[in-house]
């Protein structure tokens, strides 16, 4: 079959993998999602670079580790001169739009220094992470940070919706027992069903924009990253989704008493954090896990719409589909809440790609060590487009797709700057020390961090990651191996950027030299 036209990059906040039902949650049904892994690949071991929203993004639309394009944290942009999926598939002529999320920030300090407005072509661009921002939302919108000019609170409003900042108060709010507003932000109210109606959610806004998108770009090829801002907090759904599921849908924590007593410094300062102590209570746990639930099912009763719509008009067979997210959600699971650190329920991902042009692989699951940087490279493959791999860091996926047996990787990375946290400001760390790195290989999980010890986990014996072996005497020569992992990709960013692998060889040719001659008698 012939090379997809179009691709449609789907992202979830904050999901986990587990949440799922293709990848074995118990009883919350998504056979929609479900439908994408019947139609392609099932990565049952991808990882995010970060689990954290705005550096695990800028991984994805870049194609670079953390390490390389600096963006570490949340509000940090990605530098000027950094290329993302957009500059490189625009560059074929493919229109490429964000609906939804990026959690991207324009690097203000470049665009001054290189005179370079924000309404222009060029600069609204690099302002959006490459992206043209056909409805970018970034579903964060408290009444202190309100955007005035948000589209959704303007959709609201005509809807009858009013009030300064109708997201808040109508989309993640309820109303309580006394009939007071009840604000999706407290974990107490995560019960409650908000005041706009399910027609009018956040999910349902964007996956009709992006109908509209579709609808709008007609025969021509685009590429949309179609970025859903749920199950992200506020945790709090819609009707009838708030109260799909109870505390007997809600899966048991994986987590042991033991763990509690681990002094590790930086594992025991993210325990104390507040979400860390609140969804370590069973009673916040079991009134939010089942809105987390039903916000999960609602994006993918959403899914089954959009899906429909395309294939209504012929799209599901020339488009590239991705299912993803940015990173993942404790919900309790190891004392922790929210998705900083390294367990699985923070770095794995989901991570699905169902490409038409290879049937032989529908259907299928992989064990292979995938990364959120490799879809980059996954796609210019897919449309036949030369890859930079001067810039780019990741794997192309597309001989896993074709059905070949390859290894991509040994270890899968990711990283945390964890400066602004409160386990680090406790630990009195510099900002510069407080990083961890984790490398993932076969068997085991390292995790790396600046002046503590590190942790291990073997994943094979150990899958839930109960038992630290970072400071077991039996495990010394399994650290060092990981340590020289680490030191090995460290050593290997992409950082001559400016010039290709191909010219540099060409420039290695006497001929080249253009009548200058060093070293000849």
């Amino acid at each position: 079959m012939a090379k997809p036209k179009n691709i449609l990059f789907i992202m979830c906040d904050q999901l986990r993998a587990d949440y799922l039902s293709c990848y074995g949650h118990k009883t919350l049904a998504t056979p929609h999602i479900d439908g994408i892994a019947k139609r392609g690949v099932k990565f049952d071991r991808a990882y995010c670079q970060s689990p954290n929203c705005g550096p695990s993004r800028a991984s994805f639309y870049s194609g670079r580790y953390v390490f390389s394009h600096g963006a570490t944290w949340n509000f940090i942009p990605l530098p000027l001169g950094e290329q993302t999926m957009g500059d490189h598939l625009r560059a074929s002529g493919m229109r490429v739009a964000v609906v939804g999320k990026t959690h991207m920030y324009a690097d203000r300090d470049g665009l001054t220094r290189m005179l370079l407005p924000t309404d222009s072509a060029q600069g609204k661009y690099v302002a959006e992470a490459g992206f043209e921002p056909y409805e970018r939302d970034d579903g964060i919108h408290p009444d202190s940070k309100v955007d005035p000019k948000l589209a959704y609170n303007e959709y609201l409003r005509s809807h009858g919706m009013t009030g300064d900042n109708p997201w808040h108060t109508w989309a993640n709010a309820g109303v309580d027992a006394q009939g007071q507003i009840a604000s999706g932000w407290y974990y107490r109210n995560a019960h409650l069903p908000t005041r706009v109606p399910d027609e009018h959610s956040e999910t349902a806004y964007m996956t009709h924009r992006a109908m509209d998108f579709m609808t709008e770009q007609g025969d021509k090829p685009w590429m949309l990253h179609l970025s859903y801002i749920k199950p992200h907090w506020p945790y709090i759904a819609q009707a009838p989704y708030h109260k799909l599921y109870g505390a007997d849908d809600v899966q048991a924590p994986i987590r042991a008493a033991h763990e509690r007593d681990n002094d590790h410094p930086v594992y025991a300062g993210f325990r104390q954090h507040p979400e860390g102590r609140a969804f370590s209570r069973d009673a916040d746990r079991l009134n939010v896990i089942p809105a987390y639930m039903g916000l999960v099912k609602q994006v993918d009763d959403y899914l089954g719409q959009l899906f429909a719509f395309m294939q209504a008009r012929g799209l599901m067979d020339n488009t590239l589909i991705v299912f993803t997210a940015d990173h993942s959600d404790y919900l309790g699971d190891h004392w922790l809440g929210e998705k900083e650190f390294m367990f699985e329920q923070g770095v794995r991902i989901p991570m699905i790609i169902a490409d038409p042009s290879a049937p032989q692989t529908h259907g299928t699951t992989s064990q292979a060590l995938v990364e959120a940087i490799d879809l980059l490279p996954t796609f210019l493959e897919s449309q036949g487009l030369p890859v930079p791999w001067h810039w780019l860091e990741g794997k192309s996926l597309q001989p896993l797709l074709k059905g070949e047996k390859t290894s991509v990787r040994e270890v899968a990375i990711s990283e945390l700057d964890y400066a602004i946290y409160g386990a680090a400001r406790n630990l009195k760390l510099q900002p510069n020390k407080a990083r961890m790195v984790m490398a993932r290989s076969e068997r085991f999980k390292y995790i790396h961090y600046d002046g503590f010890p590190a942790q291990l986990f073997d994943m094979q014996q150990d899958p839930q990651e109960l038992h630290d072996l970072g400071r077991d005497p039996g495990y010394s020569t399994v650290r060092d191996e990981h340590l020289g992992w680490i030191f090995d990709w460290m050593r290997s960013r992409r950082n001559r950027v400016t010039i290709s692998d191909e010219d540099i060889m060409r420039r290695a040719n006497p001929a080249a030299a253009g009548g200058v001659i060093i070293g000849e008698w």
